[in-house]
């Protein structure tokens, strides 16, 4: 998962783009922004969003990951356990991200504490 300070710049600029038409979508729709701004995520989230997104693909993890997401909300008797392999994998995603790119650190730390 090697990628340039330029696709770092790249990815924030598609971001920036992804959450403009967000909030023009719900504002469309009769939103007031005061009422939603505050929930969507920040750019480097979504950014964080898709570098974590492209790590499961080259895993090959993407569809265990989102079934164990799906079992760990469920009432099975278990989903603790699925709970704790999912926030167990996405600690070592984000951790691995942040290693690689430090400019997103603090982001990665605030998504972290919300595991």
């Amino acid at each position: 998962m090697t990628t340039t300070p330029f696709d770092l710049d790249r990815l924030r600029r598609y971001a920036r783009d992804e959450l403009d038409v967000l909030i023009e979508n719900r504002c469309r729709a009769g939103e007031d922004p005061y009422d939603f701004i505050h929930d969507l995520p920040t750019v480097d989230e979504l950014v964080v969003y898709e570098l974590r997104s492209d790590a499961l693909d080259a895993r090959g993890l993407t569809t265990q990951y989102t079934m164990a997401r799906y079992a760990a909300n469920s009432n099975r008797p278990d989903a603790d356990t699925h709970r704790h392999n999912v926030a167990k994998l996405e600690y070592d995603l984000l951790r691995e991200i942040a290693l690689e790119h430090p400019d997103l650190t603090r982001t990665i730390w605030t998504m972290i504490g919300e595991i």
